[in-house]
C-alpha cells in the first residue's frame, strides 16, 4: 500500500470487504482520472481474480467479445470460450468458471467503465442483476467491484436503481479528489518539493487530481507547470475540459450552462437563479443535474445561516473548471510564457483571491482543527446579504455556527506577503459585524477570524479587532 497517497476511509472501507462474511457489491464512482482503477487494484493486488473493462462506444458483439477474451486469459483456460449471444449467457460463463475454482479465499471480481458494457437494447443491466441477486450474492467469498466514470449512469442505474438492484449495494464508495495534504504528499513522493504557496497556486489551477499532478516534471516551477499544462498546444489540460464532462454526464450541455453560470457568479446562486440563468423549465430537470454534479465534486451547496435547504446556494467548487472559465478558454496555446506573464496581471491577483476562498471552504474540517474546535458540531457557509433601500450590504467569506453558542465569521485573504490591517480594512471588519448581528439578530458571541496565507501582522486594528487567525498551513493538515 505504500504506493498510495491517502485514501485512508476508502482503503479500509475496501479492506473490510476481504474480512465480511458475506458477499460483498460496492459501487465505486468518481470523476475521470481521480484515481479509481489505481485504487482498486492497488488493494486488492493479490485477491484478483479477473478484471473487466468496458469499452467505450463498442457494439454489443464486441463487448462480448472483450468479456469471453478477458474471461479465457483470466482463468487460463484450456480450450477457447465459445462467444455467447447475449449478457445471460455471459455471467453464466463466468459463474463456471468461479465455481471451476474451489478457493475459501476471497475472490475479487472487477468491473471497470461499468456503464459502457450497457450498449442500447443489450440487456446488460438486467443480466448483471439477475447474476448478483441468483448467484453471486449467496457466495461468501465473493467481492464483487463495479466501477465508472459516466457519474450520471452510475448514480441513476447502480446507486438509486428502482429494480433489482435496488438496495443491494453492500459499499458505497465516492472518489474525491486530494486535499492539499493528500496533494503536497502526492508530489513530495514525485520528489517535487514546492513551498506551501506554490502548492496552493498550483492546487488553485488543477485541483486534486492525481493525472493532472502526475504530469508535473522535476526542476519546474509551479508557474512552469501551470504553463505547460494549461497553455501548450499539447498540454494535457488545455482541452480536458470538454472531454471531462461529456464523459461524465449525458446530455452535458445542461451540466456545462450549470458550470458556467456559477463560474460567472462565485459569491453563488440559488436554484431560482440558477433555472433563470440558464432558462430551464423544469424543477426536476435541475435536481437531477444538480444531484449528479453534487455527486461527482463539481459543485458544492452551503445552506446559508438561518435559512432552509429551499435557500441553498451553489457554487462552483471545482478547481480546474473554474480555472479553465477564467484563463484557458478562448486562449491562444502560446507556450508557457503566456502564463509567467498572465500570472503577474492584476486580474489574475484578484481571482486567486476568490479561488482560496474556494478551497477554504473545501477544507473546513481542517480550519476546525486549527480552531481547536473539531468536536463541537457546527454548522458552515458563506452568507451574504444583499442591501434594500440605501442599506449596506456585506458578504462573509465564510461561517461557522458553532453548537457552543459561538459564530466565527472569517475574512479570508490570500497575500504574497504577511497581512497589515490598515484603519479601511477594520472598518470593514466592523461593519461585516455590525450587519450580520442586525440582519440575523443573533445572540450569539461572535469571532471575526482571519485566514491568510502568511499571516497577519498584530498591529493596534489587528489587536483591536481580529480574535482568531489561521495560515495557510492550517490547510494541509491531514
Amino acid at each position: 500500500m505504500e504506493n498510495v497517497v491517502g485514501r485512508i476511509v476508502e482503503i479500509n472501507l475496501l479492506k473490510e470487504a476481504l474480512k465480511s462474511p458475506e458477499a460483498e457489491l460496492i459501487a465505486l464512482f468518481g470523476r475521470r482520472r481521480v484515481g479509481k482503477t489505481f485504487l482498486v487494484r492497488t488493494v486488492y493486488e493479490q485477491e484478483m481474480t479477473v478484471e473487466i473493462t468496458g469499452m467505450k462506444d463498442a457494439n454489443l458483439a464486441g463487448q462480448l467479445e472483450n468479456f469471453t477474451t478477458t474471461l479465457a486469459t483470466a482463468f487460463q483456460s484450456p480450450t477457447a470460450i465459445a462467444l455467447p449471444r447475449n449478457w445471460l449467457q455471459a455471467f453464466h460463463i463466468l459463474i463456471r468458471l468461479l465455481e471451476s475454482r474451489k478457493s475459501n479465499k476471497k475472490q475479487v471480481i472487477f468491473i471497470d467503465e461499468f456503464p459502457w458494457f450497457d450498449t442500447v437494447r443489450s440487456g446488460f443491466l438486467s443480466a448483471f442483476d439477475h447474476f448478483w441477486n441468483n448467484w453471486a450474492s449467496r457466495q461468501k467469498n465473493l467481492v464483487v467491484v463495479i466501477c465508472g466514470s459516466a457519474a450520471s449512469w452510475m448514480i441513476q442505474n447502480v446507486v438509486r436503481n428502482k429494480g433489482g438492484l435496488h438496495n443491494r449495494l453492500t459499499r458505497r464508495i465516492r472518489l474525491l479528489p486530494f486535499n492539499l495534504y493528500e496533494t503536497e504528499q502526492y508530489l513530495q513522493k514525485k520528489g517535487l518539493y514546492f513551498d506551501r504557496y506554490q502548492v496552493l497556486q498550483l492546487y488553485m489551477a488543477t485541483g486534486g487530481i492525481p493525472h493532472y499532478l502526475k504530469e508535473i516534471r522535476q526542476g519546474q516551477s509551479v508557474t512552469q507547470a501551470i504553463g505547460m499544462l494549461c497553455f501548450t498546444k499539447d498540454g494535457l489540460l488545455r482541452d480536458e475540459f470538454n472531454s471531462l464532462y461529456t464523459s461524465l454526464f449525458d446530455a452535458a450541455d445542461k451540466h456545462l450552462a450549470i458550470v458556467k453560470a456559477l463560474a460567472s457568479k462565485p459569491s453563488g446562486m440559488t436554484r431560482t437563479e440558477i433555472i433563470e440563468t440558464i432558462g430551464l423549465s423544469s424543477g426536476g430537470s435541475f435536481s437531477k443535474l444538480t444531484d449528479e454534479l453534487l455527486e461527482s465534486g463539481f459543485i458544492s451547496s452551503y445552506i446559508p445561516f438561518q435559512k432552509t435547504a429551499k435557500d441553498a446556494l451553489f457554487k462552483l467548487s471545482d478547481e480546474y473548471s473554474l480555472f479553465y472559465l477564467k484563463f484557458i478558454e478562448g486562449s491562444k496555446a502560446g507556450g508557457e510564457s503566456i502564463w509567467l506573464s498572465k500570472s503577474k496581471g492584476a486580474s489574475y491577483r484578484a481571482w486567486c483571491g476568490l479561488a482560496f476562498e474556494n478551497i477554504c471552504l473545501r477544507h473546513v474540517p481542517q480550519i476546525k482543527k486549527g480552531l481547536s474546535i473539531a468536536g463541537i458540531y457546527s454548522e458552515e457557509s458563506a452568507w451574504r446579504y444583499a442591501p434594500k433601500n440605501g442599506e449596506d450590504g456585506t458578504q462573509i467569506d465564510l461561517l461557522i455556527d458553532r453548537d457552543d453558542h459561538c459564530i466565527n465569521l472569517f475574512e479570508i485573504k490570500f497575500y504574497r506577503d504577511e497581512l497589515v490591517l490598515d484603519k479601511k480594512d477594520a472598518e470593514v471588519l466592523i461593519q461585516k459585524r455590525r450587519i450580520f448581528q442586525a440582519v440575523t439578530k443573533t445572540k450569539k458571541t461572535i469571532f471575526i477570524s482571519l485566514l491568510t496565507t502568511f499571516g497577519a501582522k498584530t498591529n493596534e486594528h489587528y489587536l483591536r479587532h481580529v480574535q482568531n487567525q489561521l495560515t495557510m498551513d492550517v490547510l494541509f493538515e491531514p
